[in-house]
């Protein structure tokens, strides 16, 4: 159980922050910059509930409650990518992303992307606000995988490549559901190549 009864510790004043392990990294390394996107990648999905409770109809229910439980799992992954894996680290030693959180992910896209006609073009970040936002939530969470993928290679024995899978089937399912949410409302905007090239 997490409590927390400080909010400032001024530990952090000289740019250091701590790792679950107890030791103290730059607030400016890699791995901090990782979790921290990831977190950044939950409040966007955040946001992207608010709007679509707002929003109302369009399958919001159903969209909300996976939404919910891919905030769940996003702390899970700041966790797993805040903790350096131990060498022969015991199963359940630490909260790491599991297998089965990213082949959910995959039912999940299949269960979503069933419905929709194949594309014809790429999407623009649009069409109704939920959708929008979940796009914003899909490029920050591409670049949590960046990191991820940055931080693995720094230190490819203290990093869960799970992680990095989970976030990959994640921005594939944020990038589905806004083409699930637009669907059911305004449609698809997509990308016409060059569309501005010639003056009008």
């Amino acid at each position: 159980m997490v409590k927390l009864n400080k909010i400032y510790t001024k530990s952090g004043d000289d740019g250091s922050t701590g790792l679950v392990s107890g030791s103290r990294v730059s607030k400016a390394s890699v791995r901090v910059e990782a979790y921290g996107t990831t977190d950044e990648a939950n409040a966007a999905i955040g946001v992207t509930v608010a709007v679509a409770e707002r929003e109302g109809p369009g399958g919001t229910k159903r969209l909300v409650a996976v939404l919910r439980s891919l905030q769940h799992d996003l702390f899970d992954a700041g966790a797993d990518l805040a903790t350096p894996m131990a060498a022969e680290e015991a199963p359940g030693a630490a909260l790491r992303i599991t297998p089965a959180q990213t082949e959910r992910l995959e039912g999940l896209i299949d269960e979503w992307n069933e419905p929709l006609e194949p594309l014809t073009s790429f999407v623009l970040p649009g069409g109704s606000e939920t959708a929008a936002t979940l796009h914003v939530a899909r490029t920050v969470t591409r670049r949590a995988e960046r990191l991820a993928v940055s931080l693995r290679d720094e230190e490819p024995g203290t990093t869960s490549a799970e992680v990095v899978r989970y976030l990959n089937r994640l921005s594939d399912l944020l990038f589905v559901l806004g083409r699930a949410v637009n669907h059911a409302g305004p449609g698809d905007v997509l990308w016409v190549p060059g569309a501005n090239r010639d003056p009008a």
